[in-house]
């Protein structure tokens, strides 16, 4: 059952050093805050598992706490590249980085088998691709029905899974609407996972068929308004796309980089503070 904890608590008891850590959103209910409380702690040799690493990743990455990516597609949305990920795989820096490249649907495939407990996904892929030749975790076999050749991928299981989401009850039941990306499947595929979310209700009031991760499935909620920015949460804030603009020329240099998360992620106790200290800047 879920406990309702402050996100430094929860990130502090449920990730250790050495954890397969999933943290999971598509285009919007990104997990920032829980990525910033990570680098606070100073997490460190984490295998990361992420459809599309976009500034979370690259703030882990810069900041050493990660040792492996797992992935389908990484970069600075509507922006370019991520220059954290490209200096850890290119130049080593601040440590060197295994990376382990995927499309979306055999990754999307990969959560839905962890989180069926099965040991790997097979779905309709690669056939003419180079990817294979470069990533020997994809690999085919024959279906033992039609003699057809079909991709295998090991499954995600990650030790933890973080997602943002709108609303949780008092009981630790999550509501999420809006763009979905992964999140159920990438949460239902962990040991533990932890849930930041906007607000804390009396009644979740959901709809008809409305995505709800029950208390039980999960492992703490937190109570993190505005964690998901500089991405947006559906019904709360939109996206800032100011911020990512701005994360290019701040990413690209190894000491303007360090300098900024010593200040607005080191130098501040929680997100909250991170939030006023951003507002002041502006």
């Amino acid at each position: 059952m879920a406990e309702l904890l402050t996100l430094r608590e929860a990130v502090e008891r449920f990730v250790n050093d050495g954890d397969t850590v999933a943290l999971e959103g598509f285009t919007h209910l990104i997990p920032t805050a829980a990525s910033h409380e990570l680098i606070r702690q100073g997490k460190k040799d984490l295998h990361l598992v992420r459809m599309t690493p976009d500034l979370v990743y690259d703030l882990l990455i810069g900041a050493g706490c990660a040792r492996k990516l797992t992935f389908s597609w990484g970069g600075n949305p509507g922006v370019g590249s991520l220059h954290r990920l490209r200096d850890a795989v290119e130049k080593d820096w601040p440590n060197a980085l295994e990376i382990d490249e995927h499309s979306h649907a055999d990754l999307a495939n990969s959560y839905v088998a962890g989180a069926s407990g099965l040991p790997f996904a097979v779905l309709r892929a690669y056939l003419g691709s180079d990817l294979p030749k470069v990533n020997p975790n994809i690999k085919f076999i024959q279906c033992p029905f039609t003699g057809e050749q079909l991709a295998a991928v090991p499954s995600v299981r990650p030790d933890v899974t973080v997602i943002h989401a709108q609303k949780a009850d008092r009981k630790g039941n999550v509501l999420l609407w809006g763009i979905l990306g992964v999140q159920k499947e990438a949460a239902l595929a962990a040991k533990r996972c932890i849930v930041t979310v906007e607000e804390i209700v009396d009644d979740l009031n959901a709809p008809m068929n409305a995505c709800v991760l029950p208390s039980w499935a999960l492992t703490a909620v937190c109570h993190v308004p505005g964690g998901a920015h500089p991405s947006y949460a559906h019904g709360y804030y939109e996206r800032d796309n100011r911020f990512y603009q701005a994360w290019d020329p701040i990413a690209r240099d190894r000491e303007t980089f360090t300098a900024w998360i010593d200040e607005y992620i080191r130098g501040t106790k929680d997100f909250s503070e991170f939030q006023a200290k951003i507002a002041e800047g502006k």
